[in-house]
């Protein structure tokens, strides 16, 4: 994700972001991901200020976190969590990782990419690798009130994407949740395997 304007409005909303109370699925996706991975070096993608990232080390993985928001990338650092500045297309390891968590960051890519990320993200991980993804249901492309940009997904399209990536999908929960813009939106969490 390179979009200015998405970067500038979580920039200058850290606090904001980081009072946003989980969704209980959220929650219990996030240990299940936890969970289904066990142990092992996982790739927090599109990491924001690293609170999943630090959930993920307290419960004994290795975590790399990685966000296109410096600010983010800072806050995550000075809470122990090894953040690195980056972007979607900076995923180009090999069979390097046993999980990635891709918590609502890929909904800010193009439509266009979604494929192309996904794959980059299926040879990123180890052979049965874990991978975690929640996104925002809906249609189109389009920017919401904080001028962030997003891309929605119905969850027939996220199912065919992740089968044409090679993943498997093992769960789907989904429910609705308040967002920073504050407005209330449908969501998907899938967890998946390589």
């Amino acid at each position: 994700m390179t979009d200015q304007k998405t970067i500038d409005a979580y920039s200058s909303r850290v606090s904001a972001y980081l009072s946003i109370p989980l969704p209980p699925e959220q929650i219990e996706s996030r240990l299940a991901f936890a969970e289904a991975v066990g142990e092992g070096h996982v790739l927090d993608l599109g990491s924001g200020p690293g609170s999943d990232s630090a959930f993920f080390l307290r419960e004994g993985l290795t975590v790399r976190a990685l966000d296109a928001t410096p600010a983010f990338v800072q806050h995550a650092r000075e809470n122990g969590v090894d953040a690195h500045l980056g972007t979607f297309d900076d995923v180009t390891e090999v069979a390097e990782y046993d999980g990635v968590y891709a918590s609502f960051s890929l909904l800010h890519a193009p439509r266009k990419d979604f494929p192309r990320h996904l794959a980059a993200i299926r040879q990123a991980l180890k052979p049965g690798g874990v991978f975690f993804l929640g996104l925002k249901l809906g249609t189109g492309e389009h920017r919401d009130d904080l001028d962030r940009y997003y891309t929605y997904f119905s969850q027939t399209e996220i199912e065919e994407a992740l089968a044409a990536a090679g993943f498997t999908i093992d769960r789907i929960t989904t429910g609705m949740g308040r967002g920073l813009a504050g407005s209330y939106d449908g969501f998907i969490l899938v967890l998946a395997h390589a």
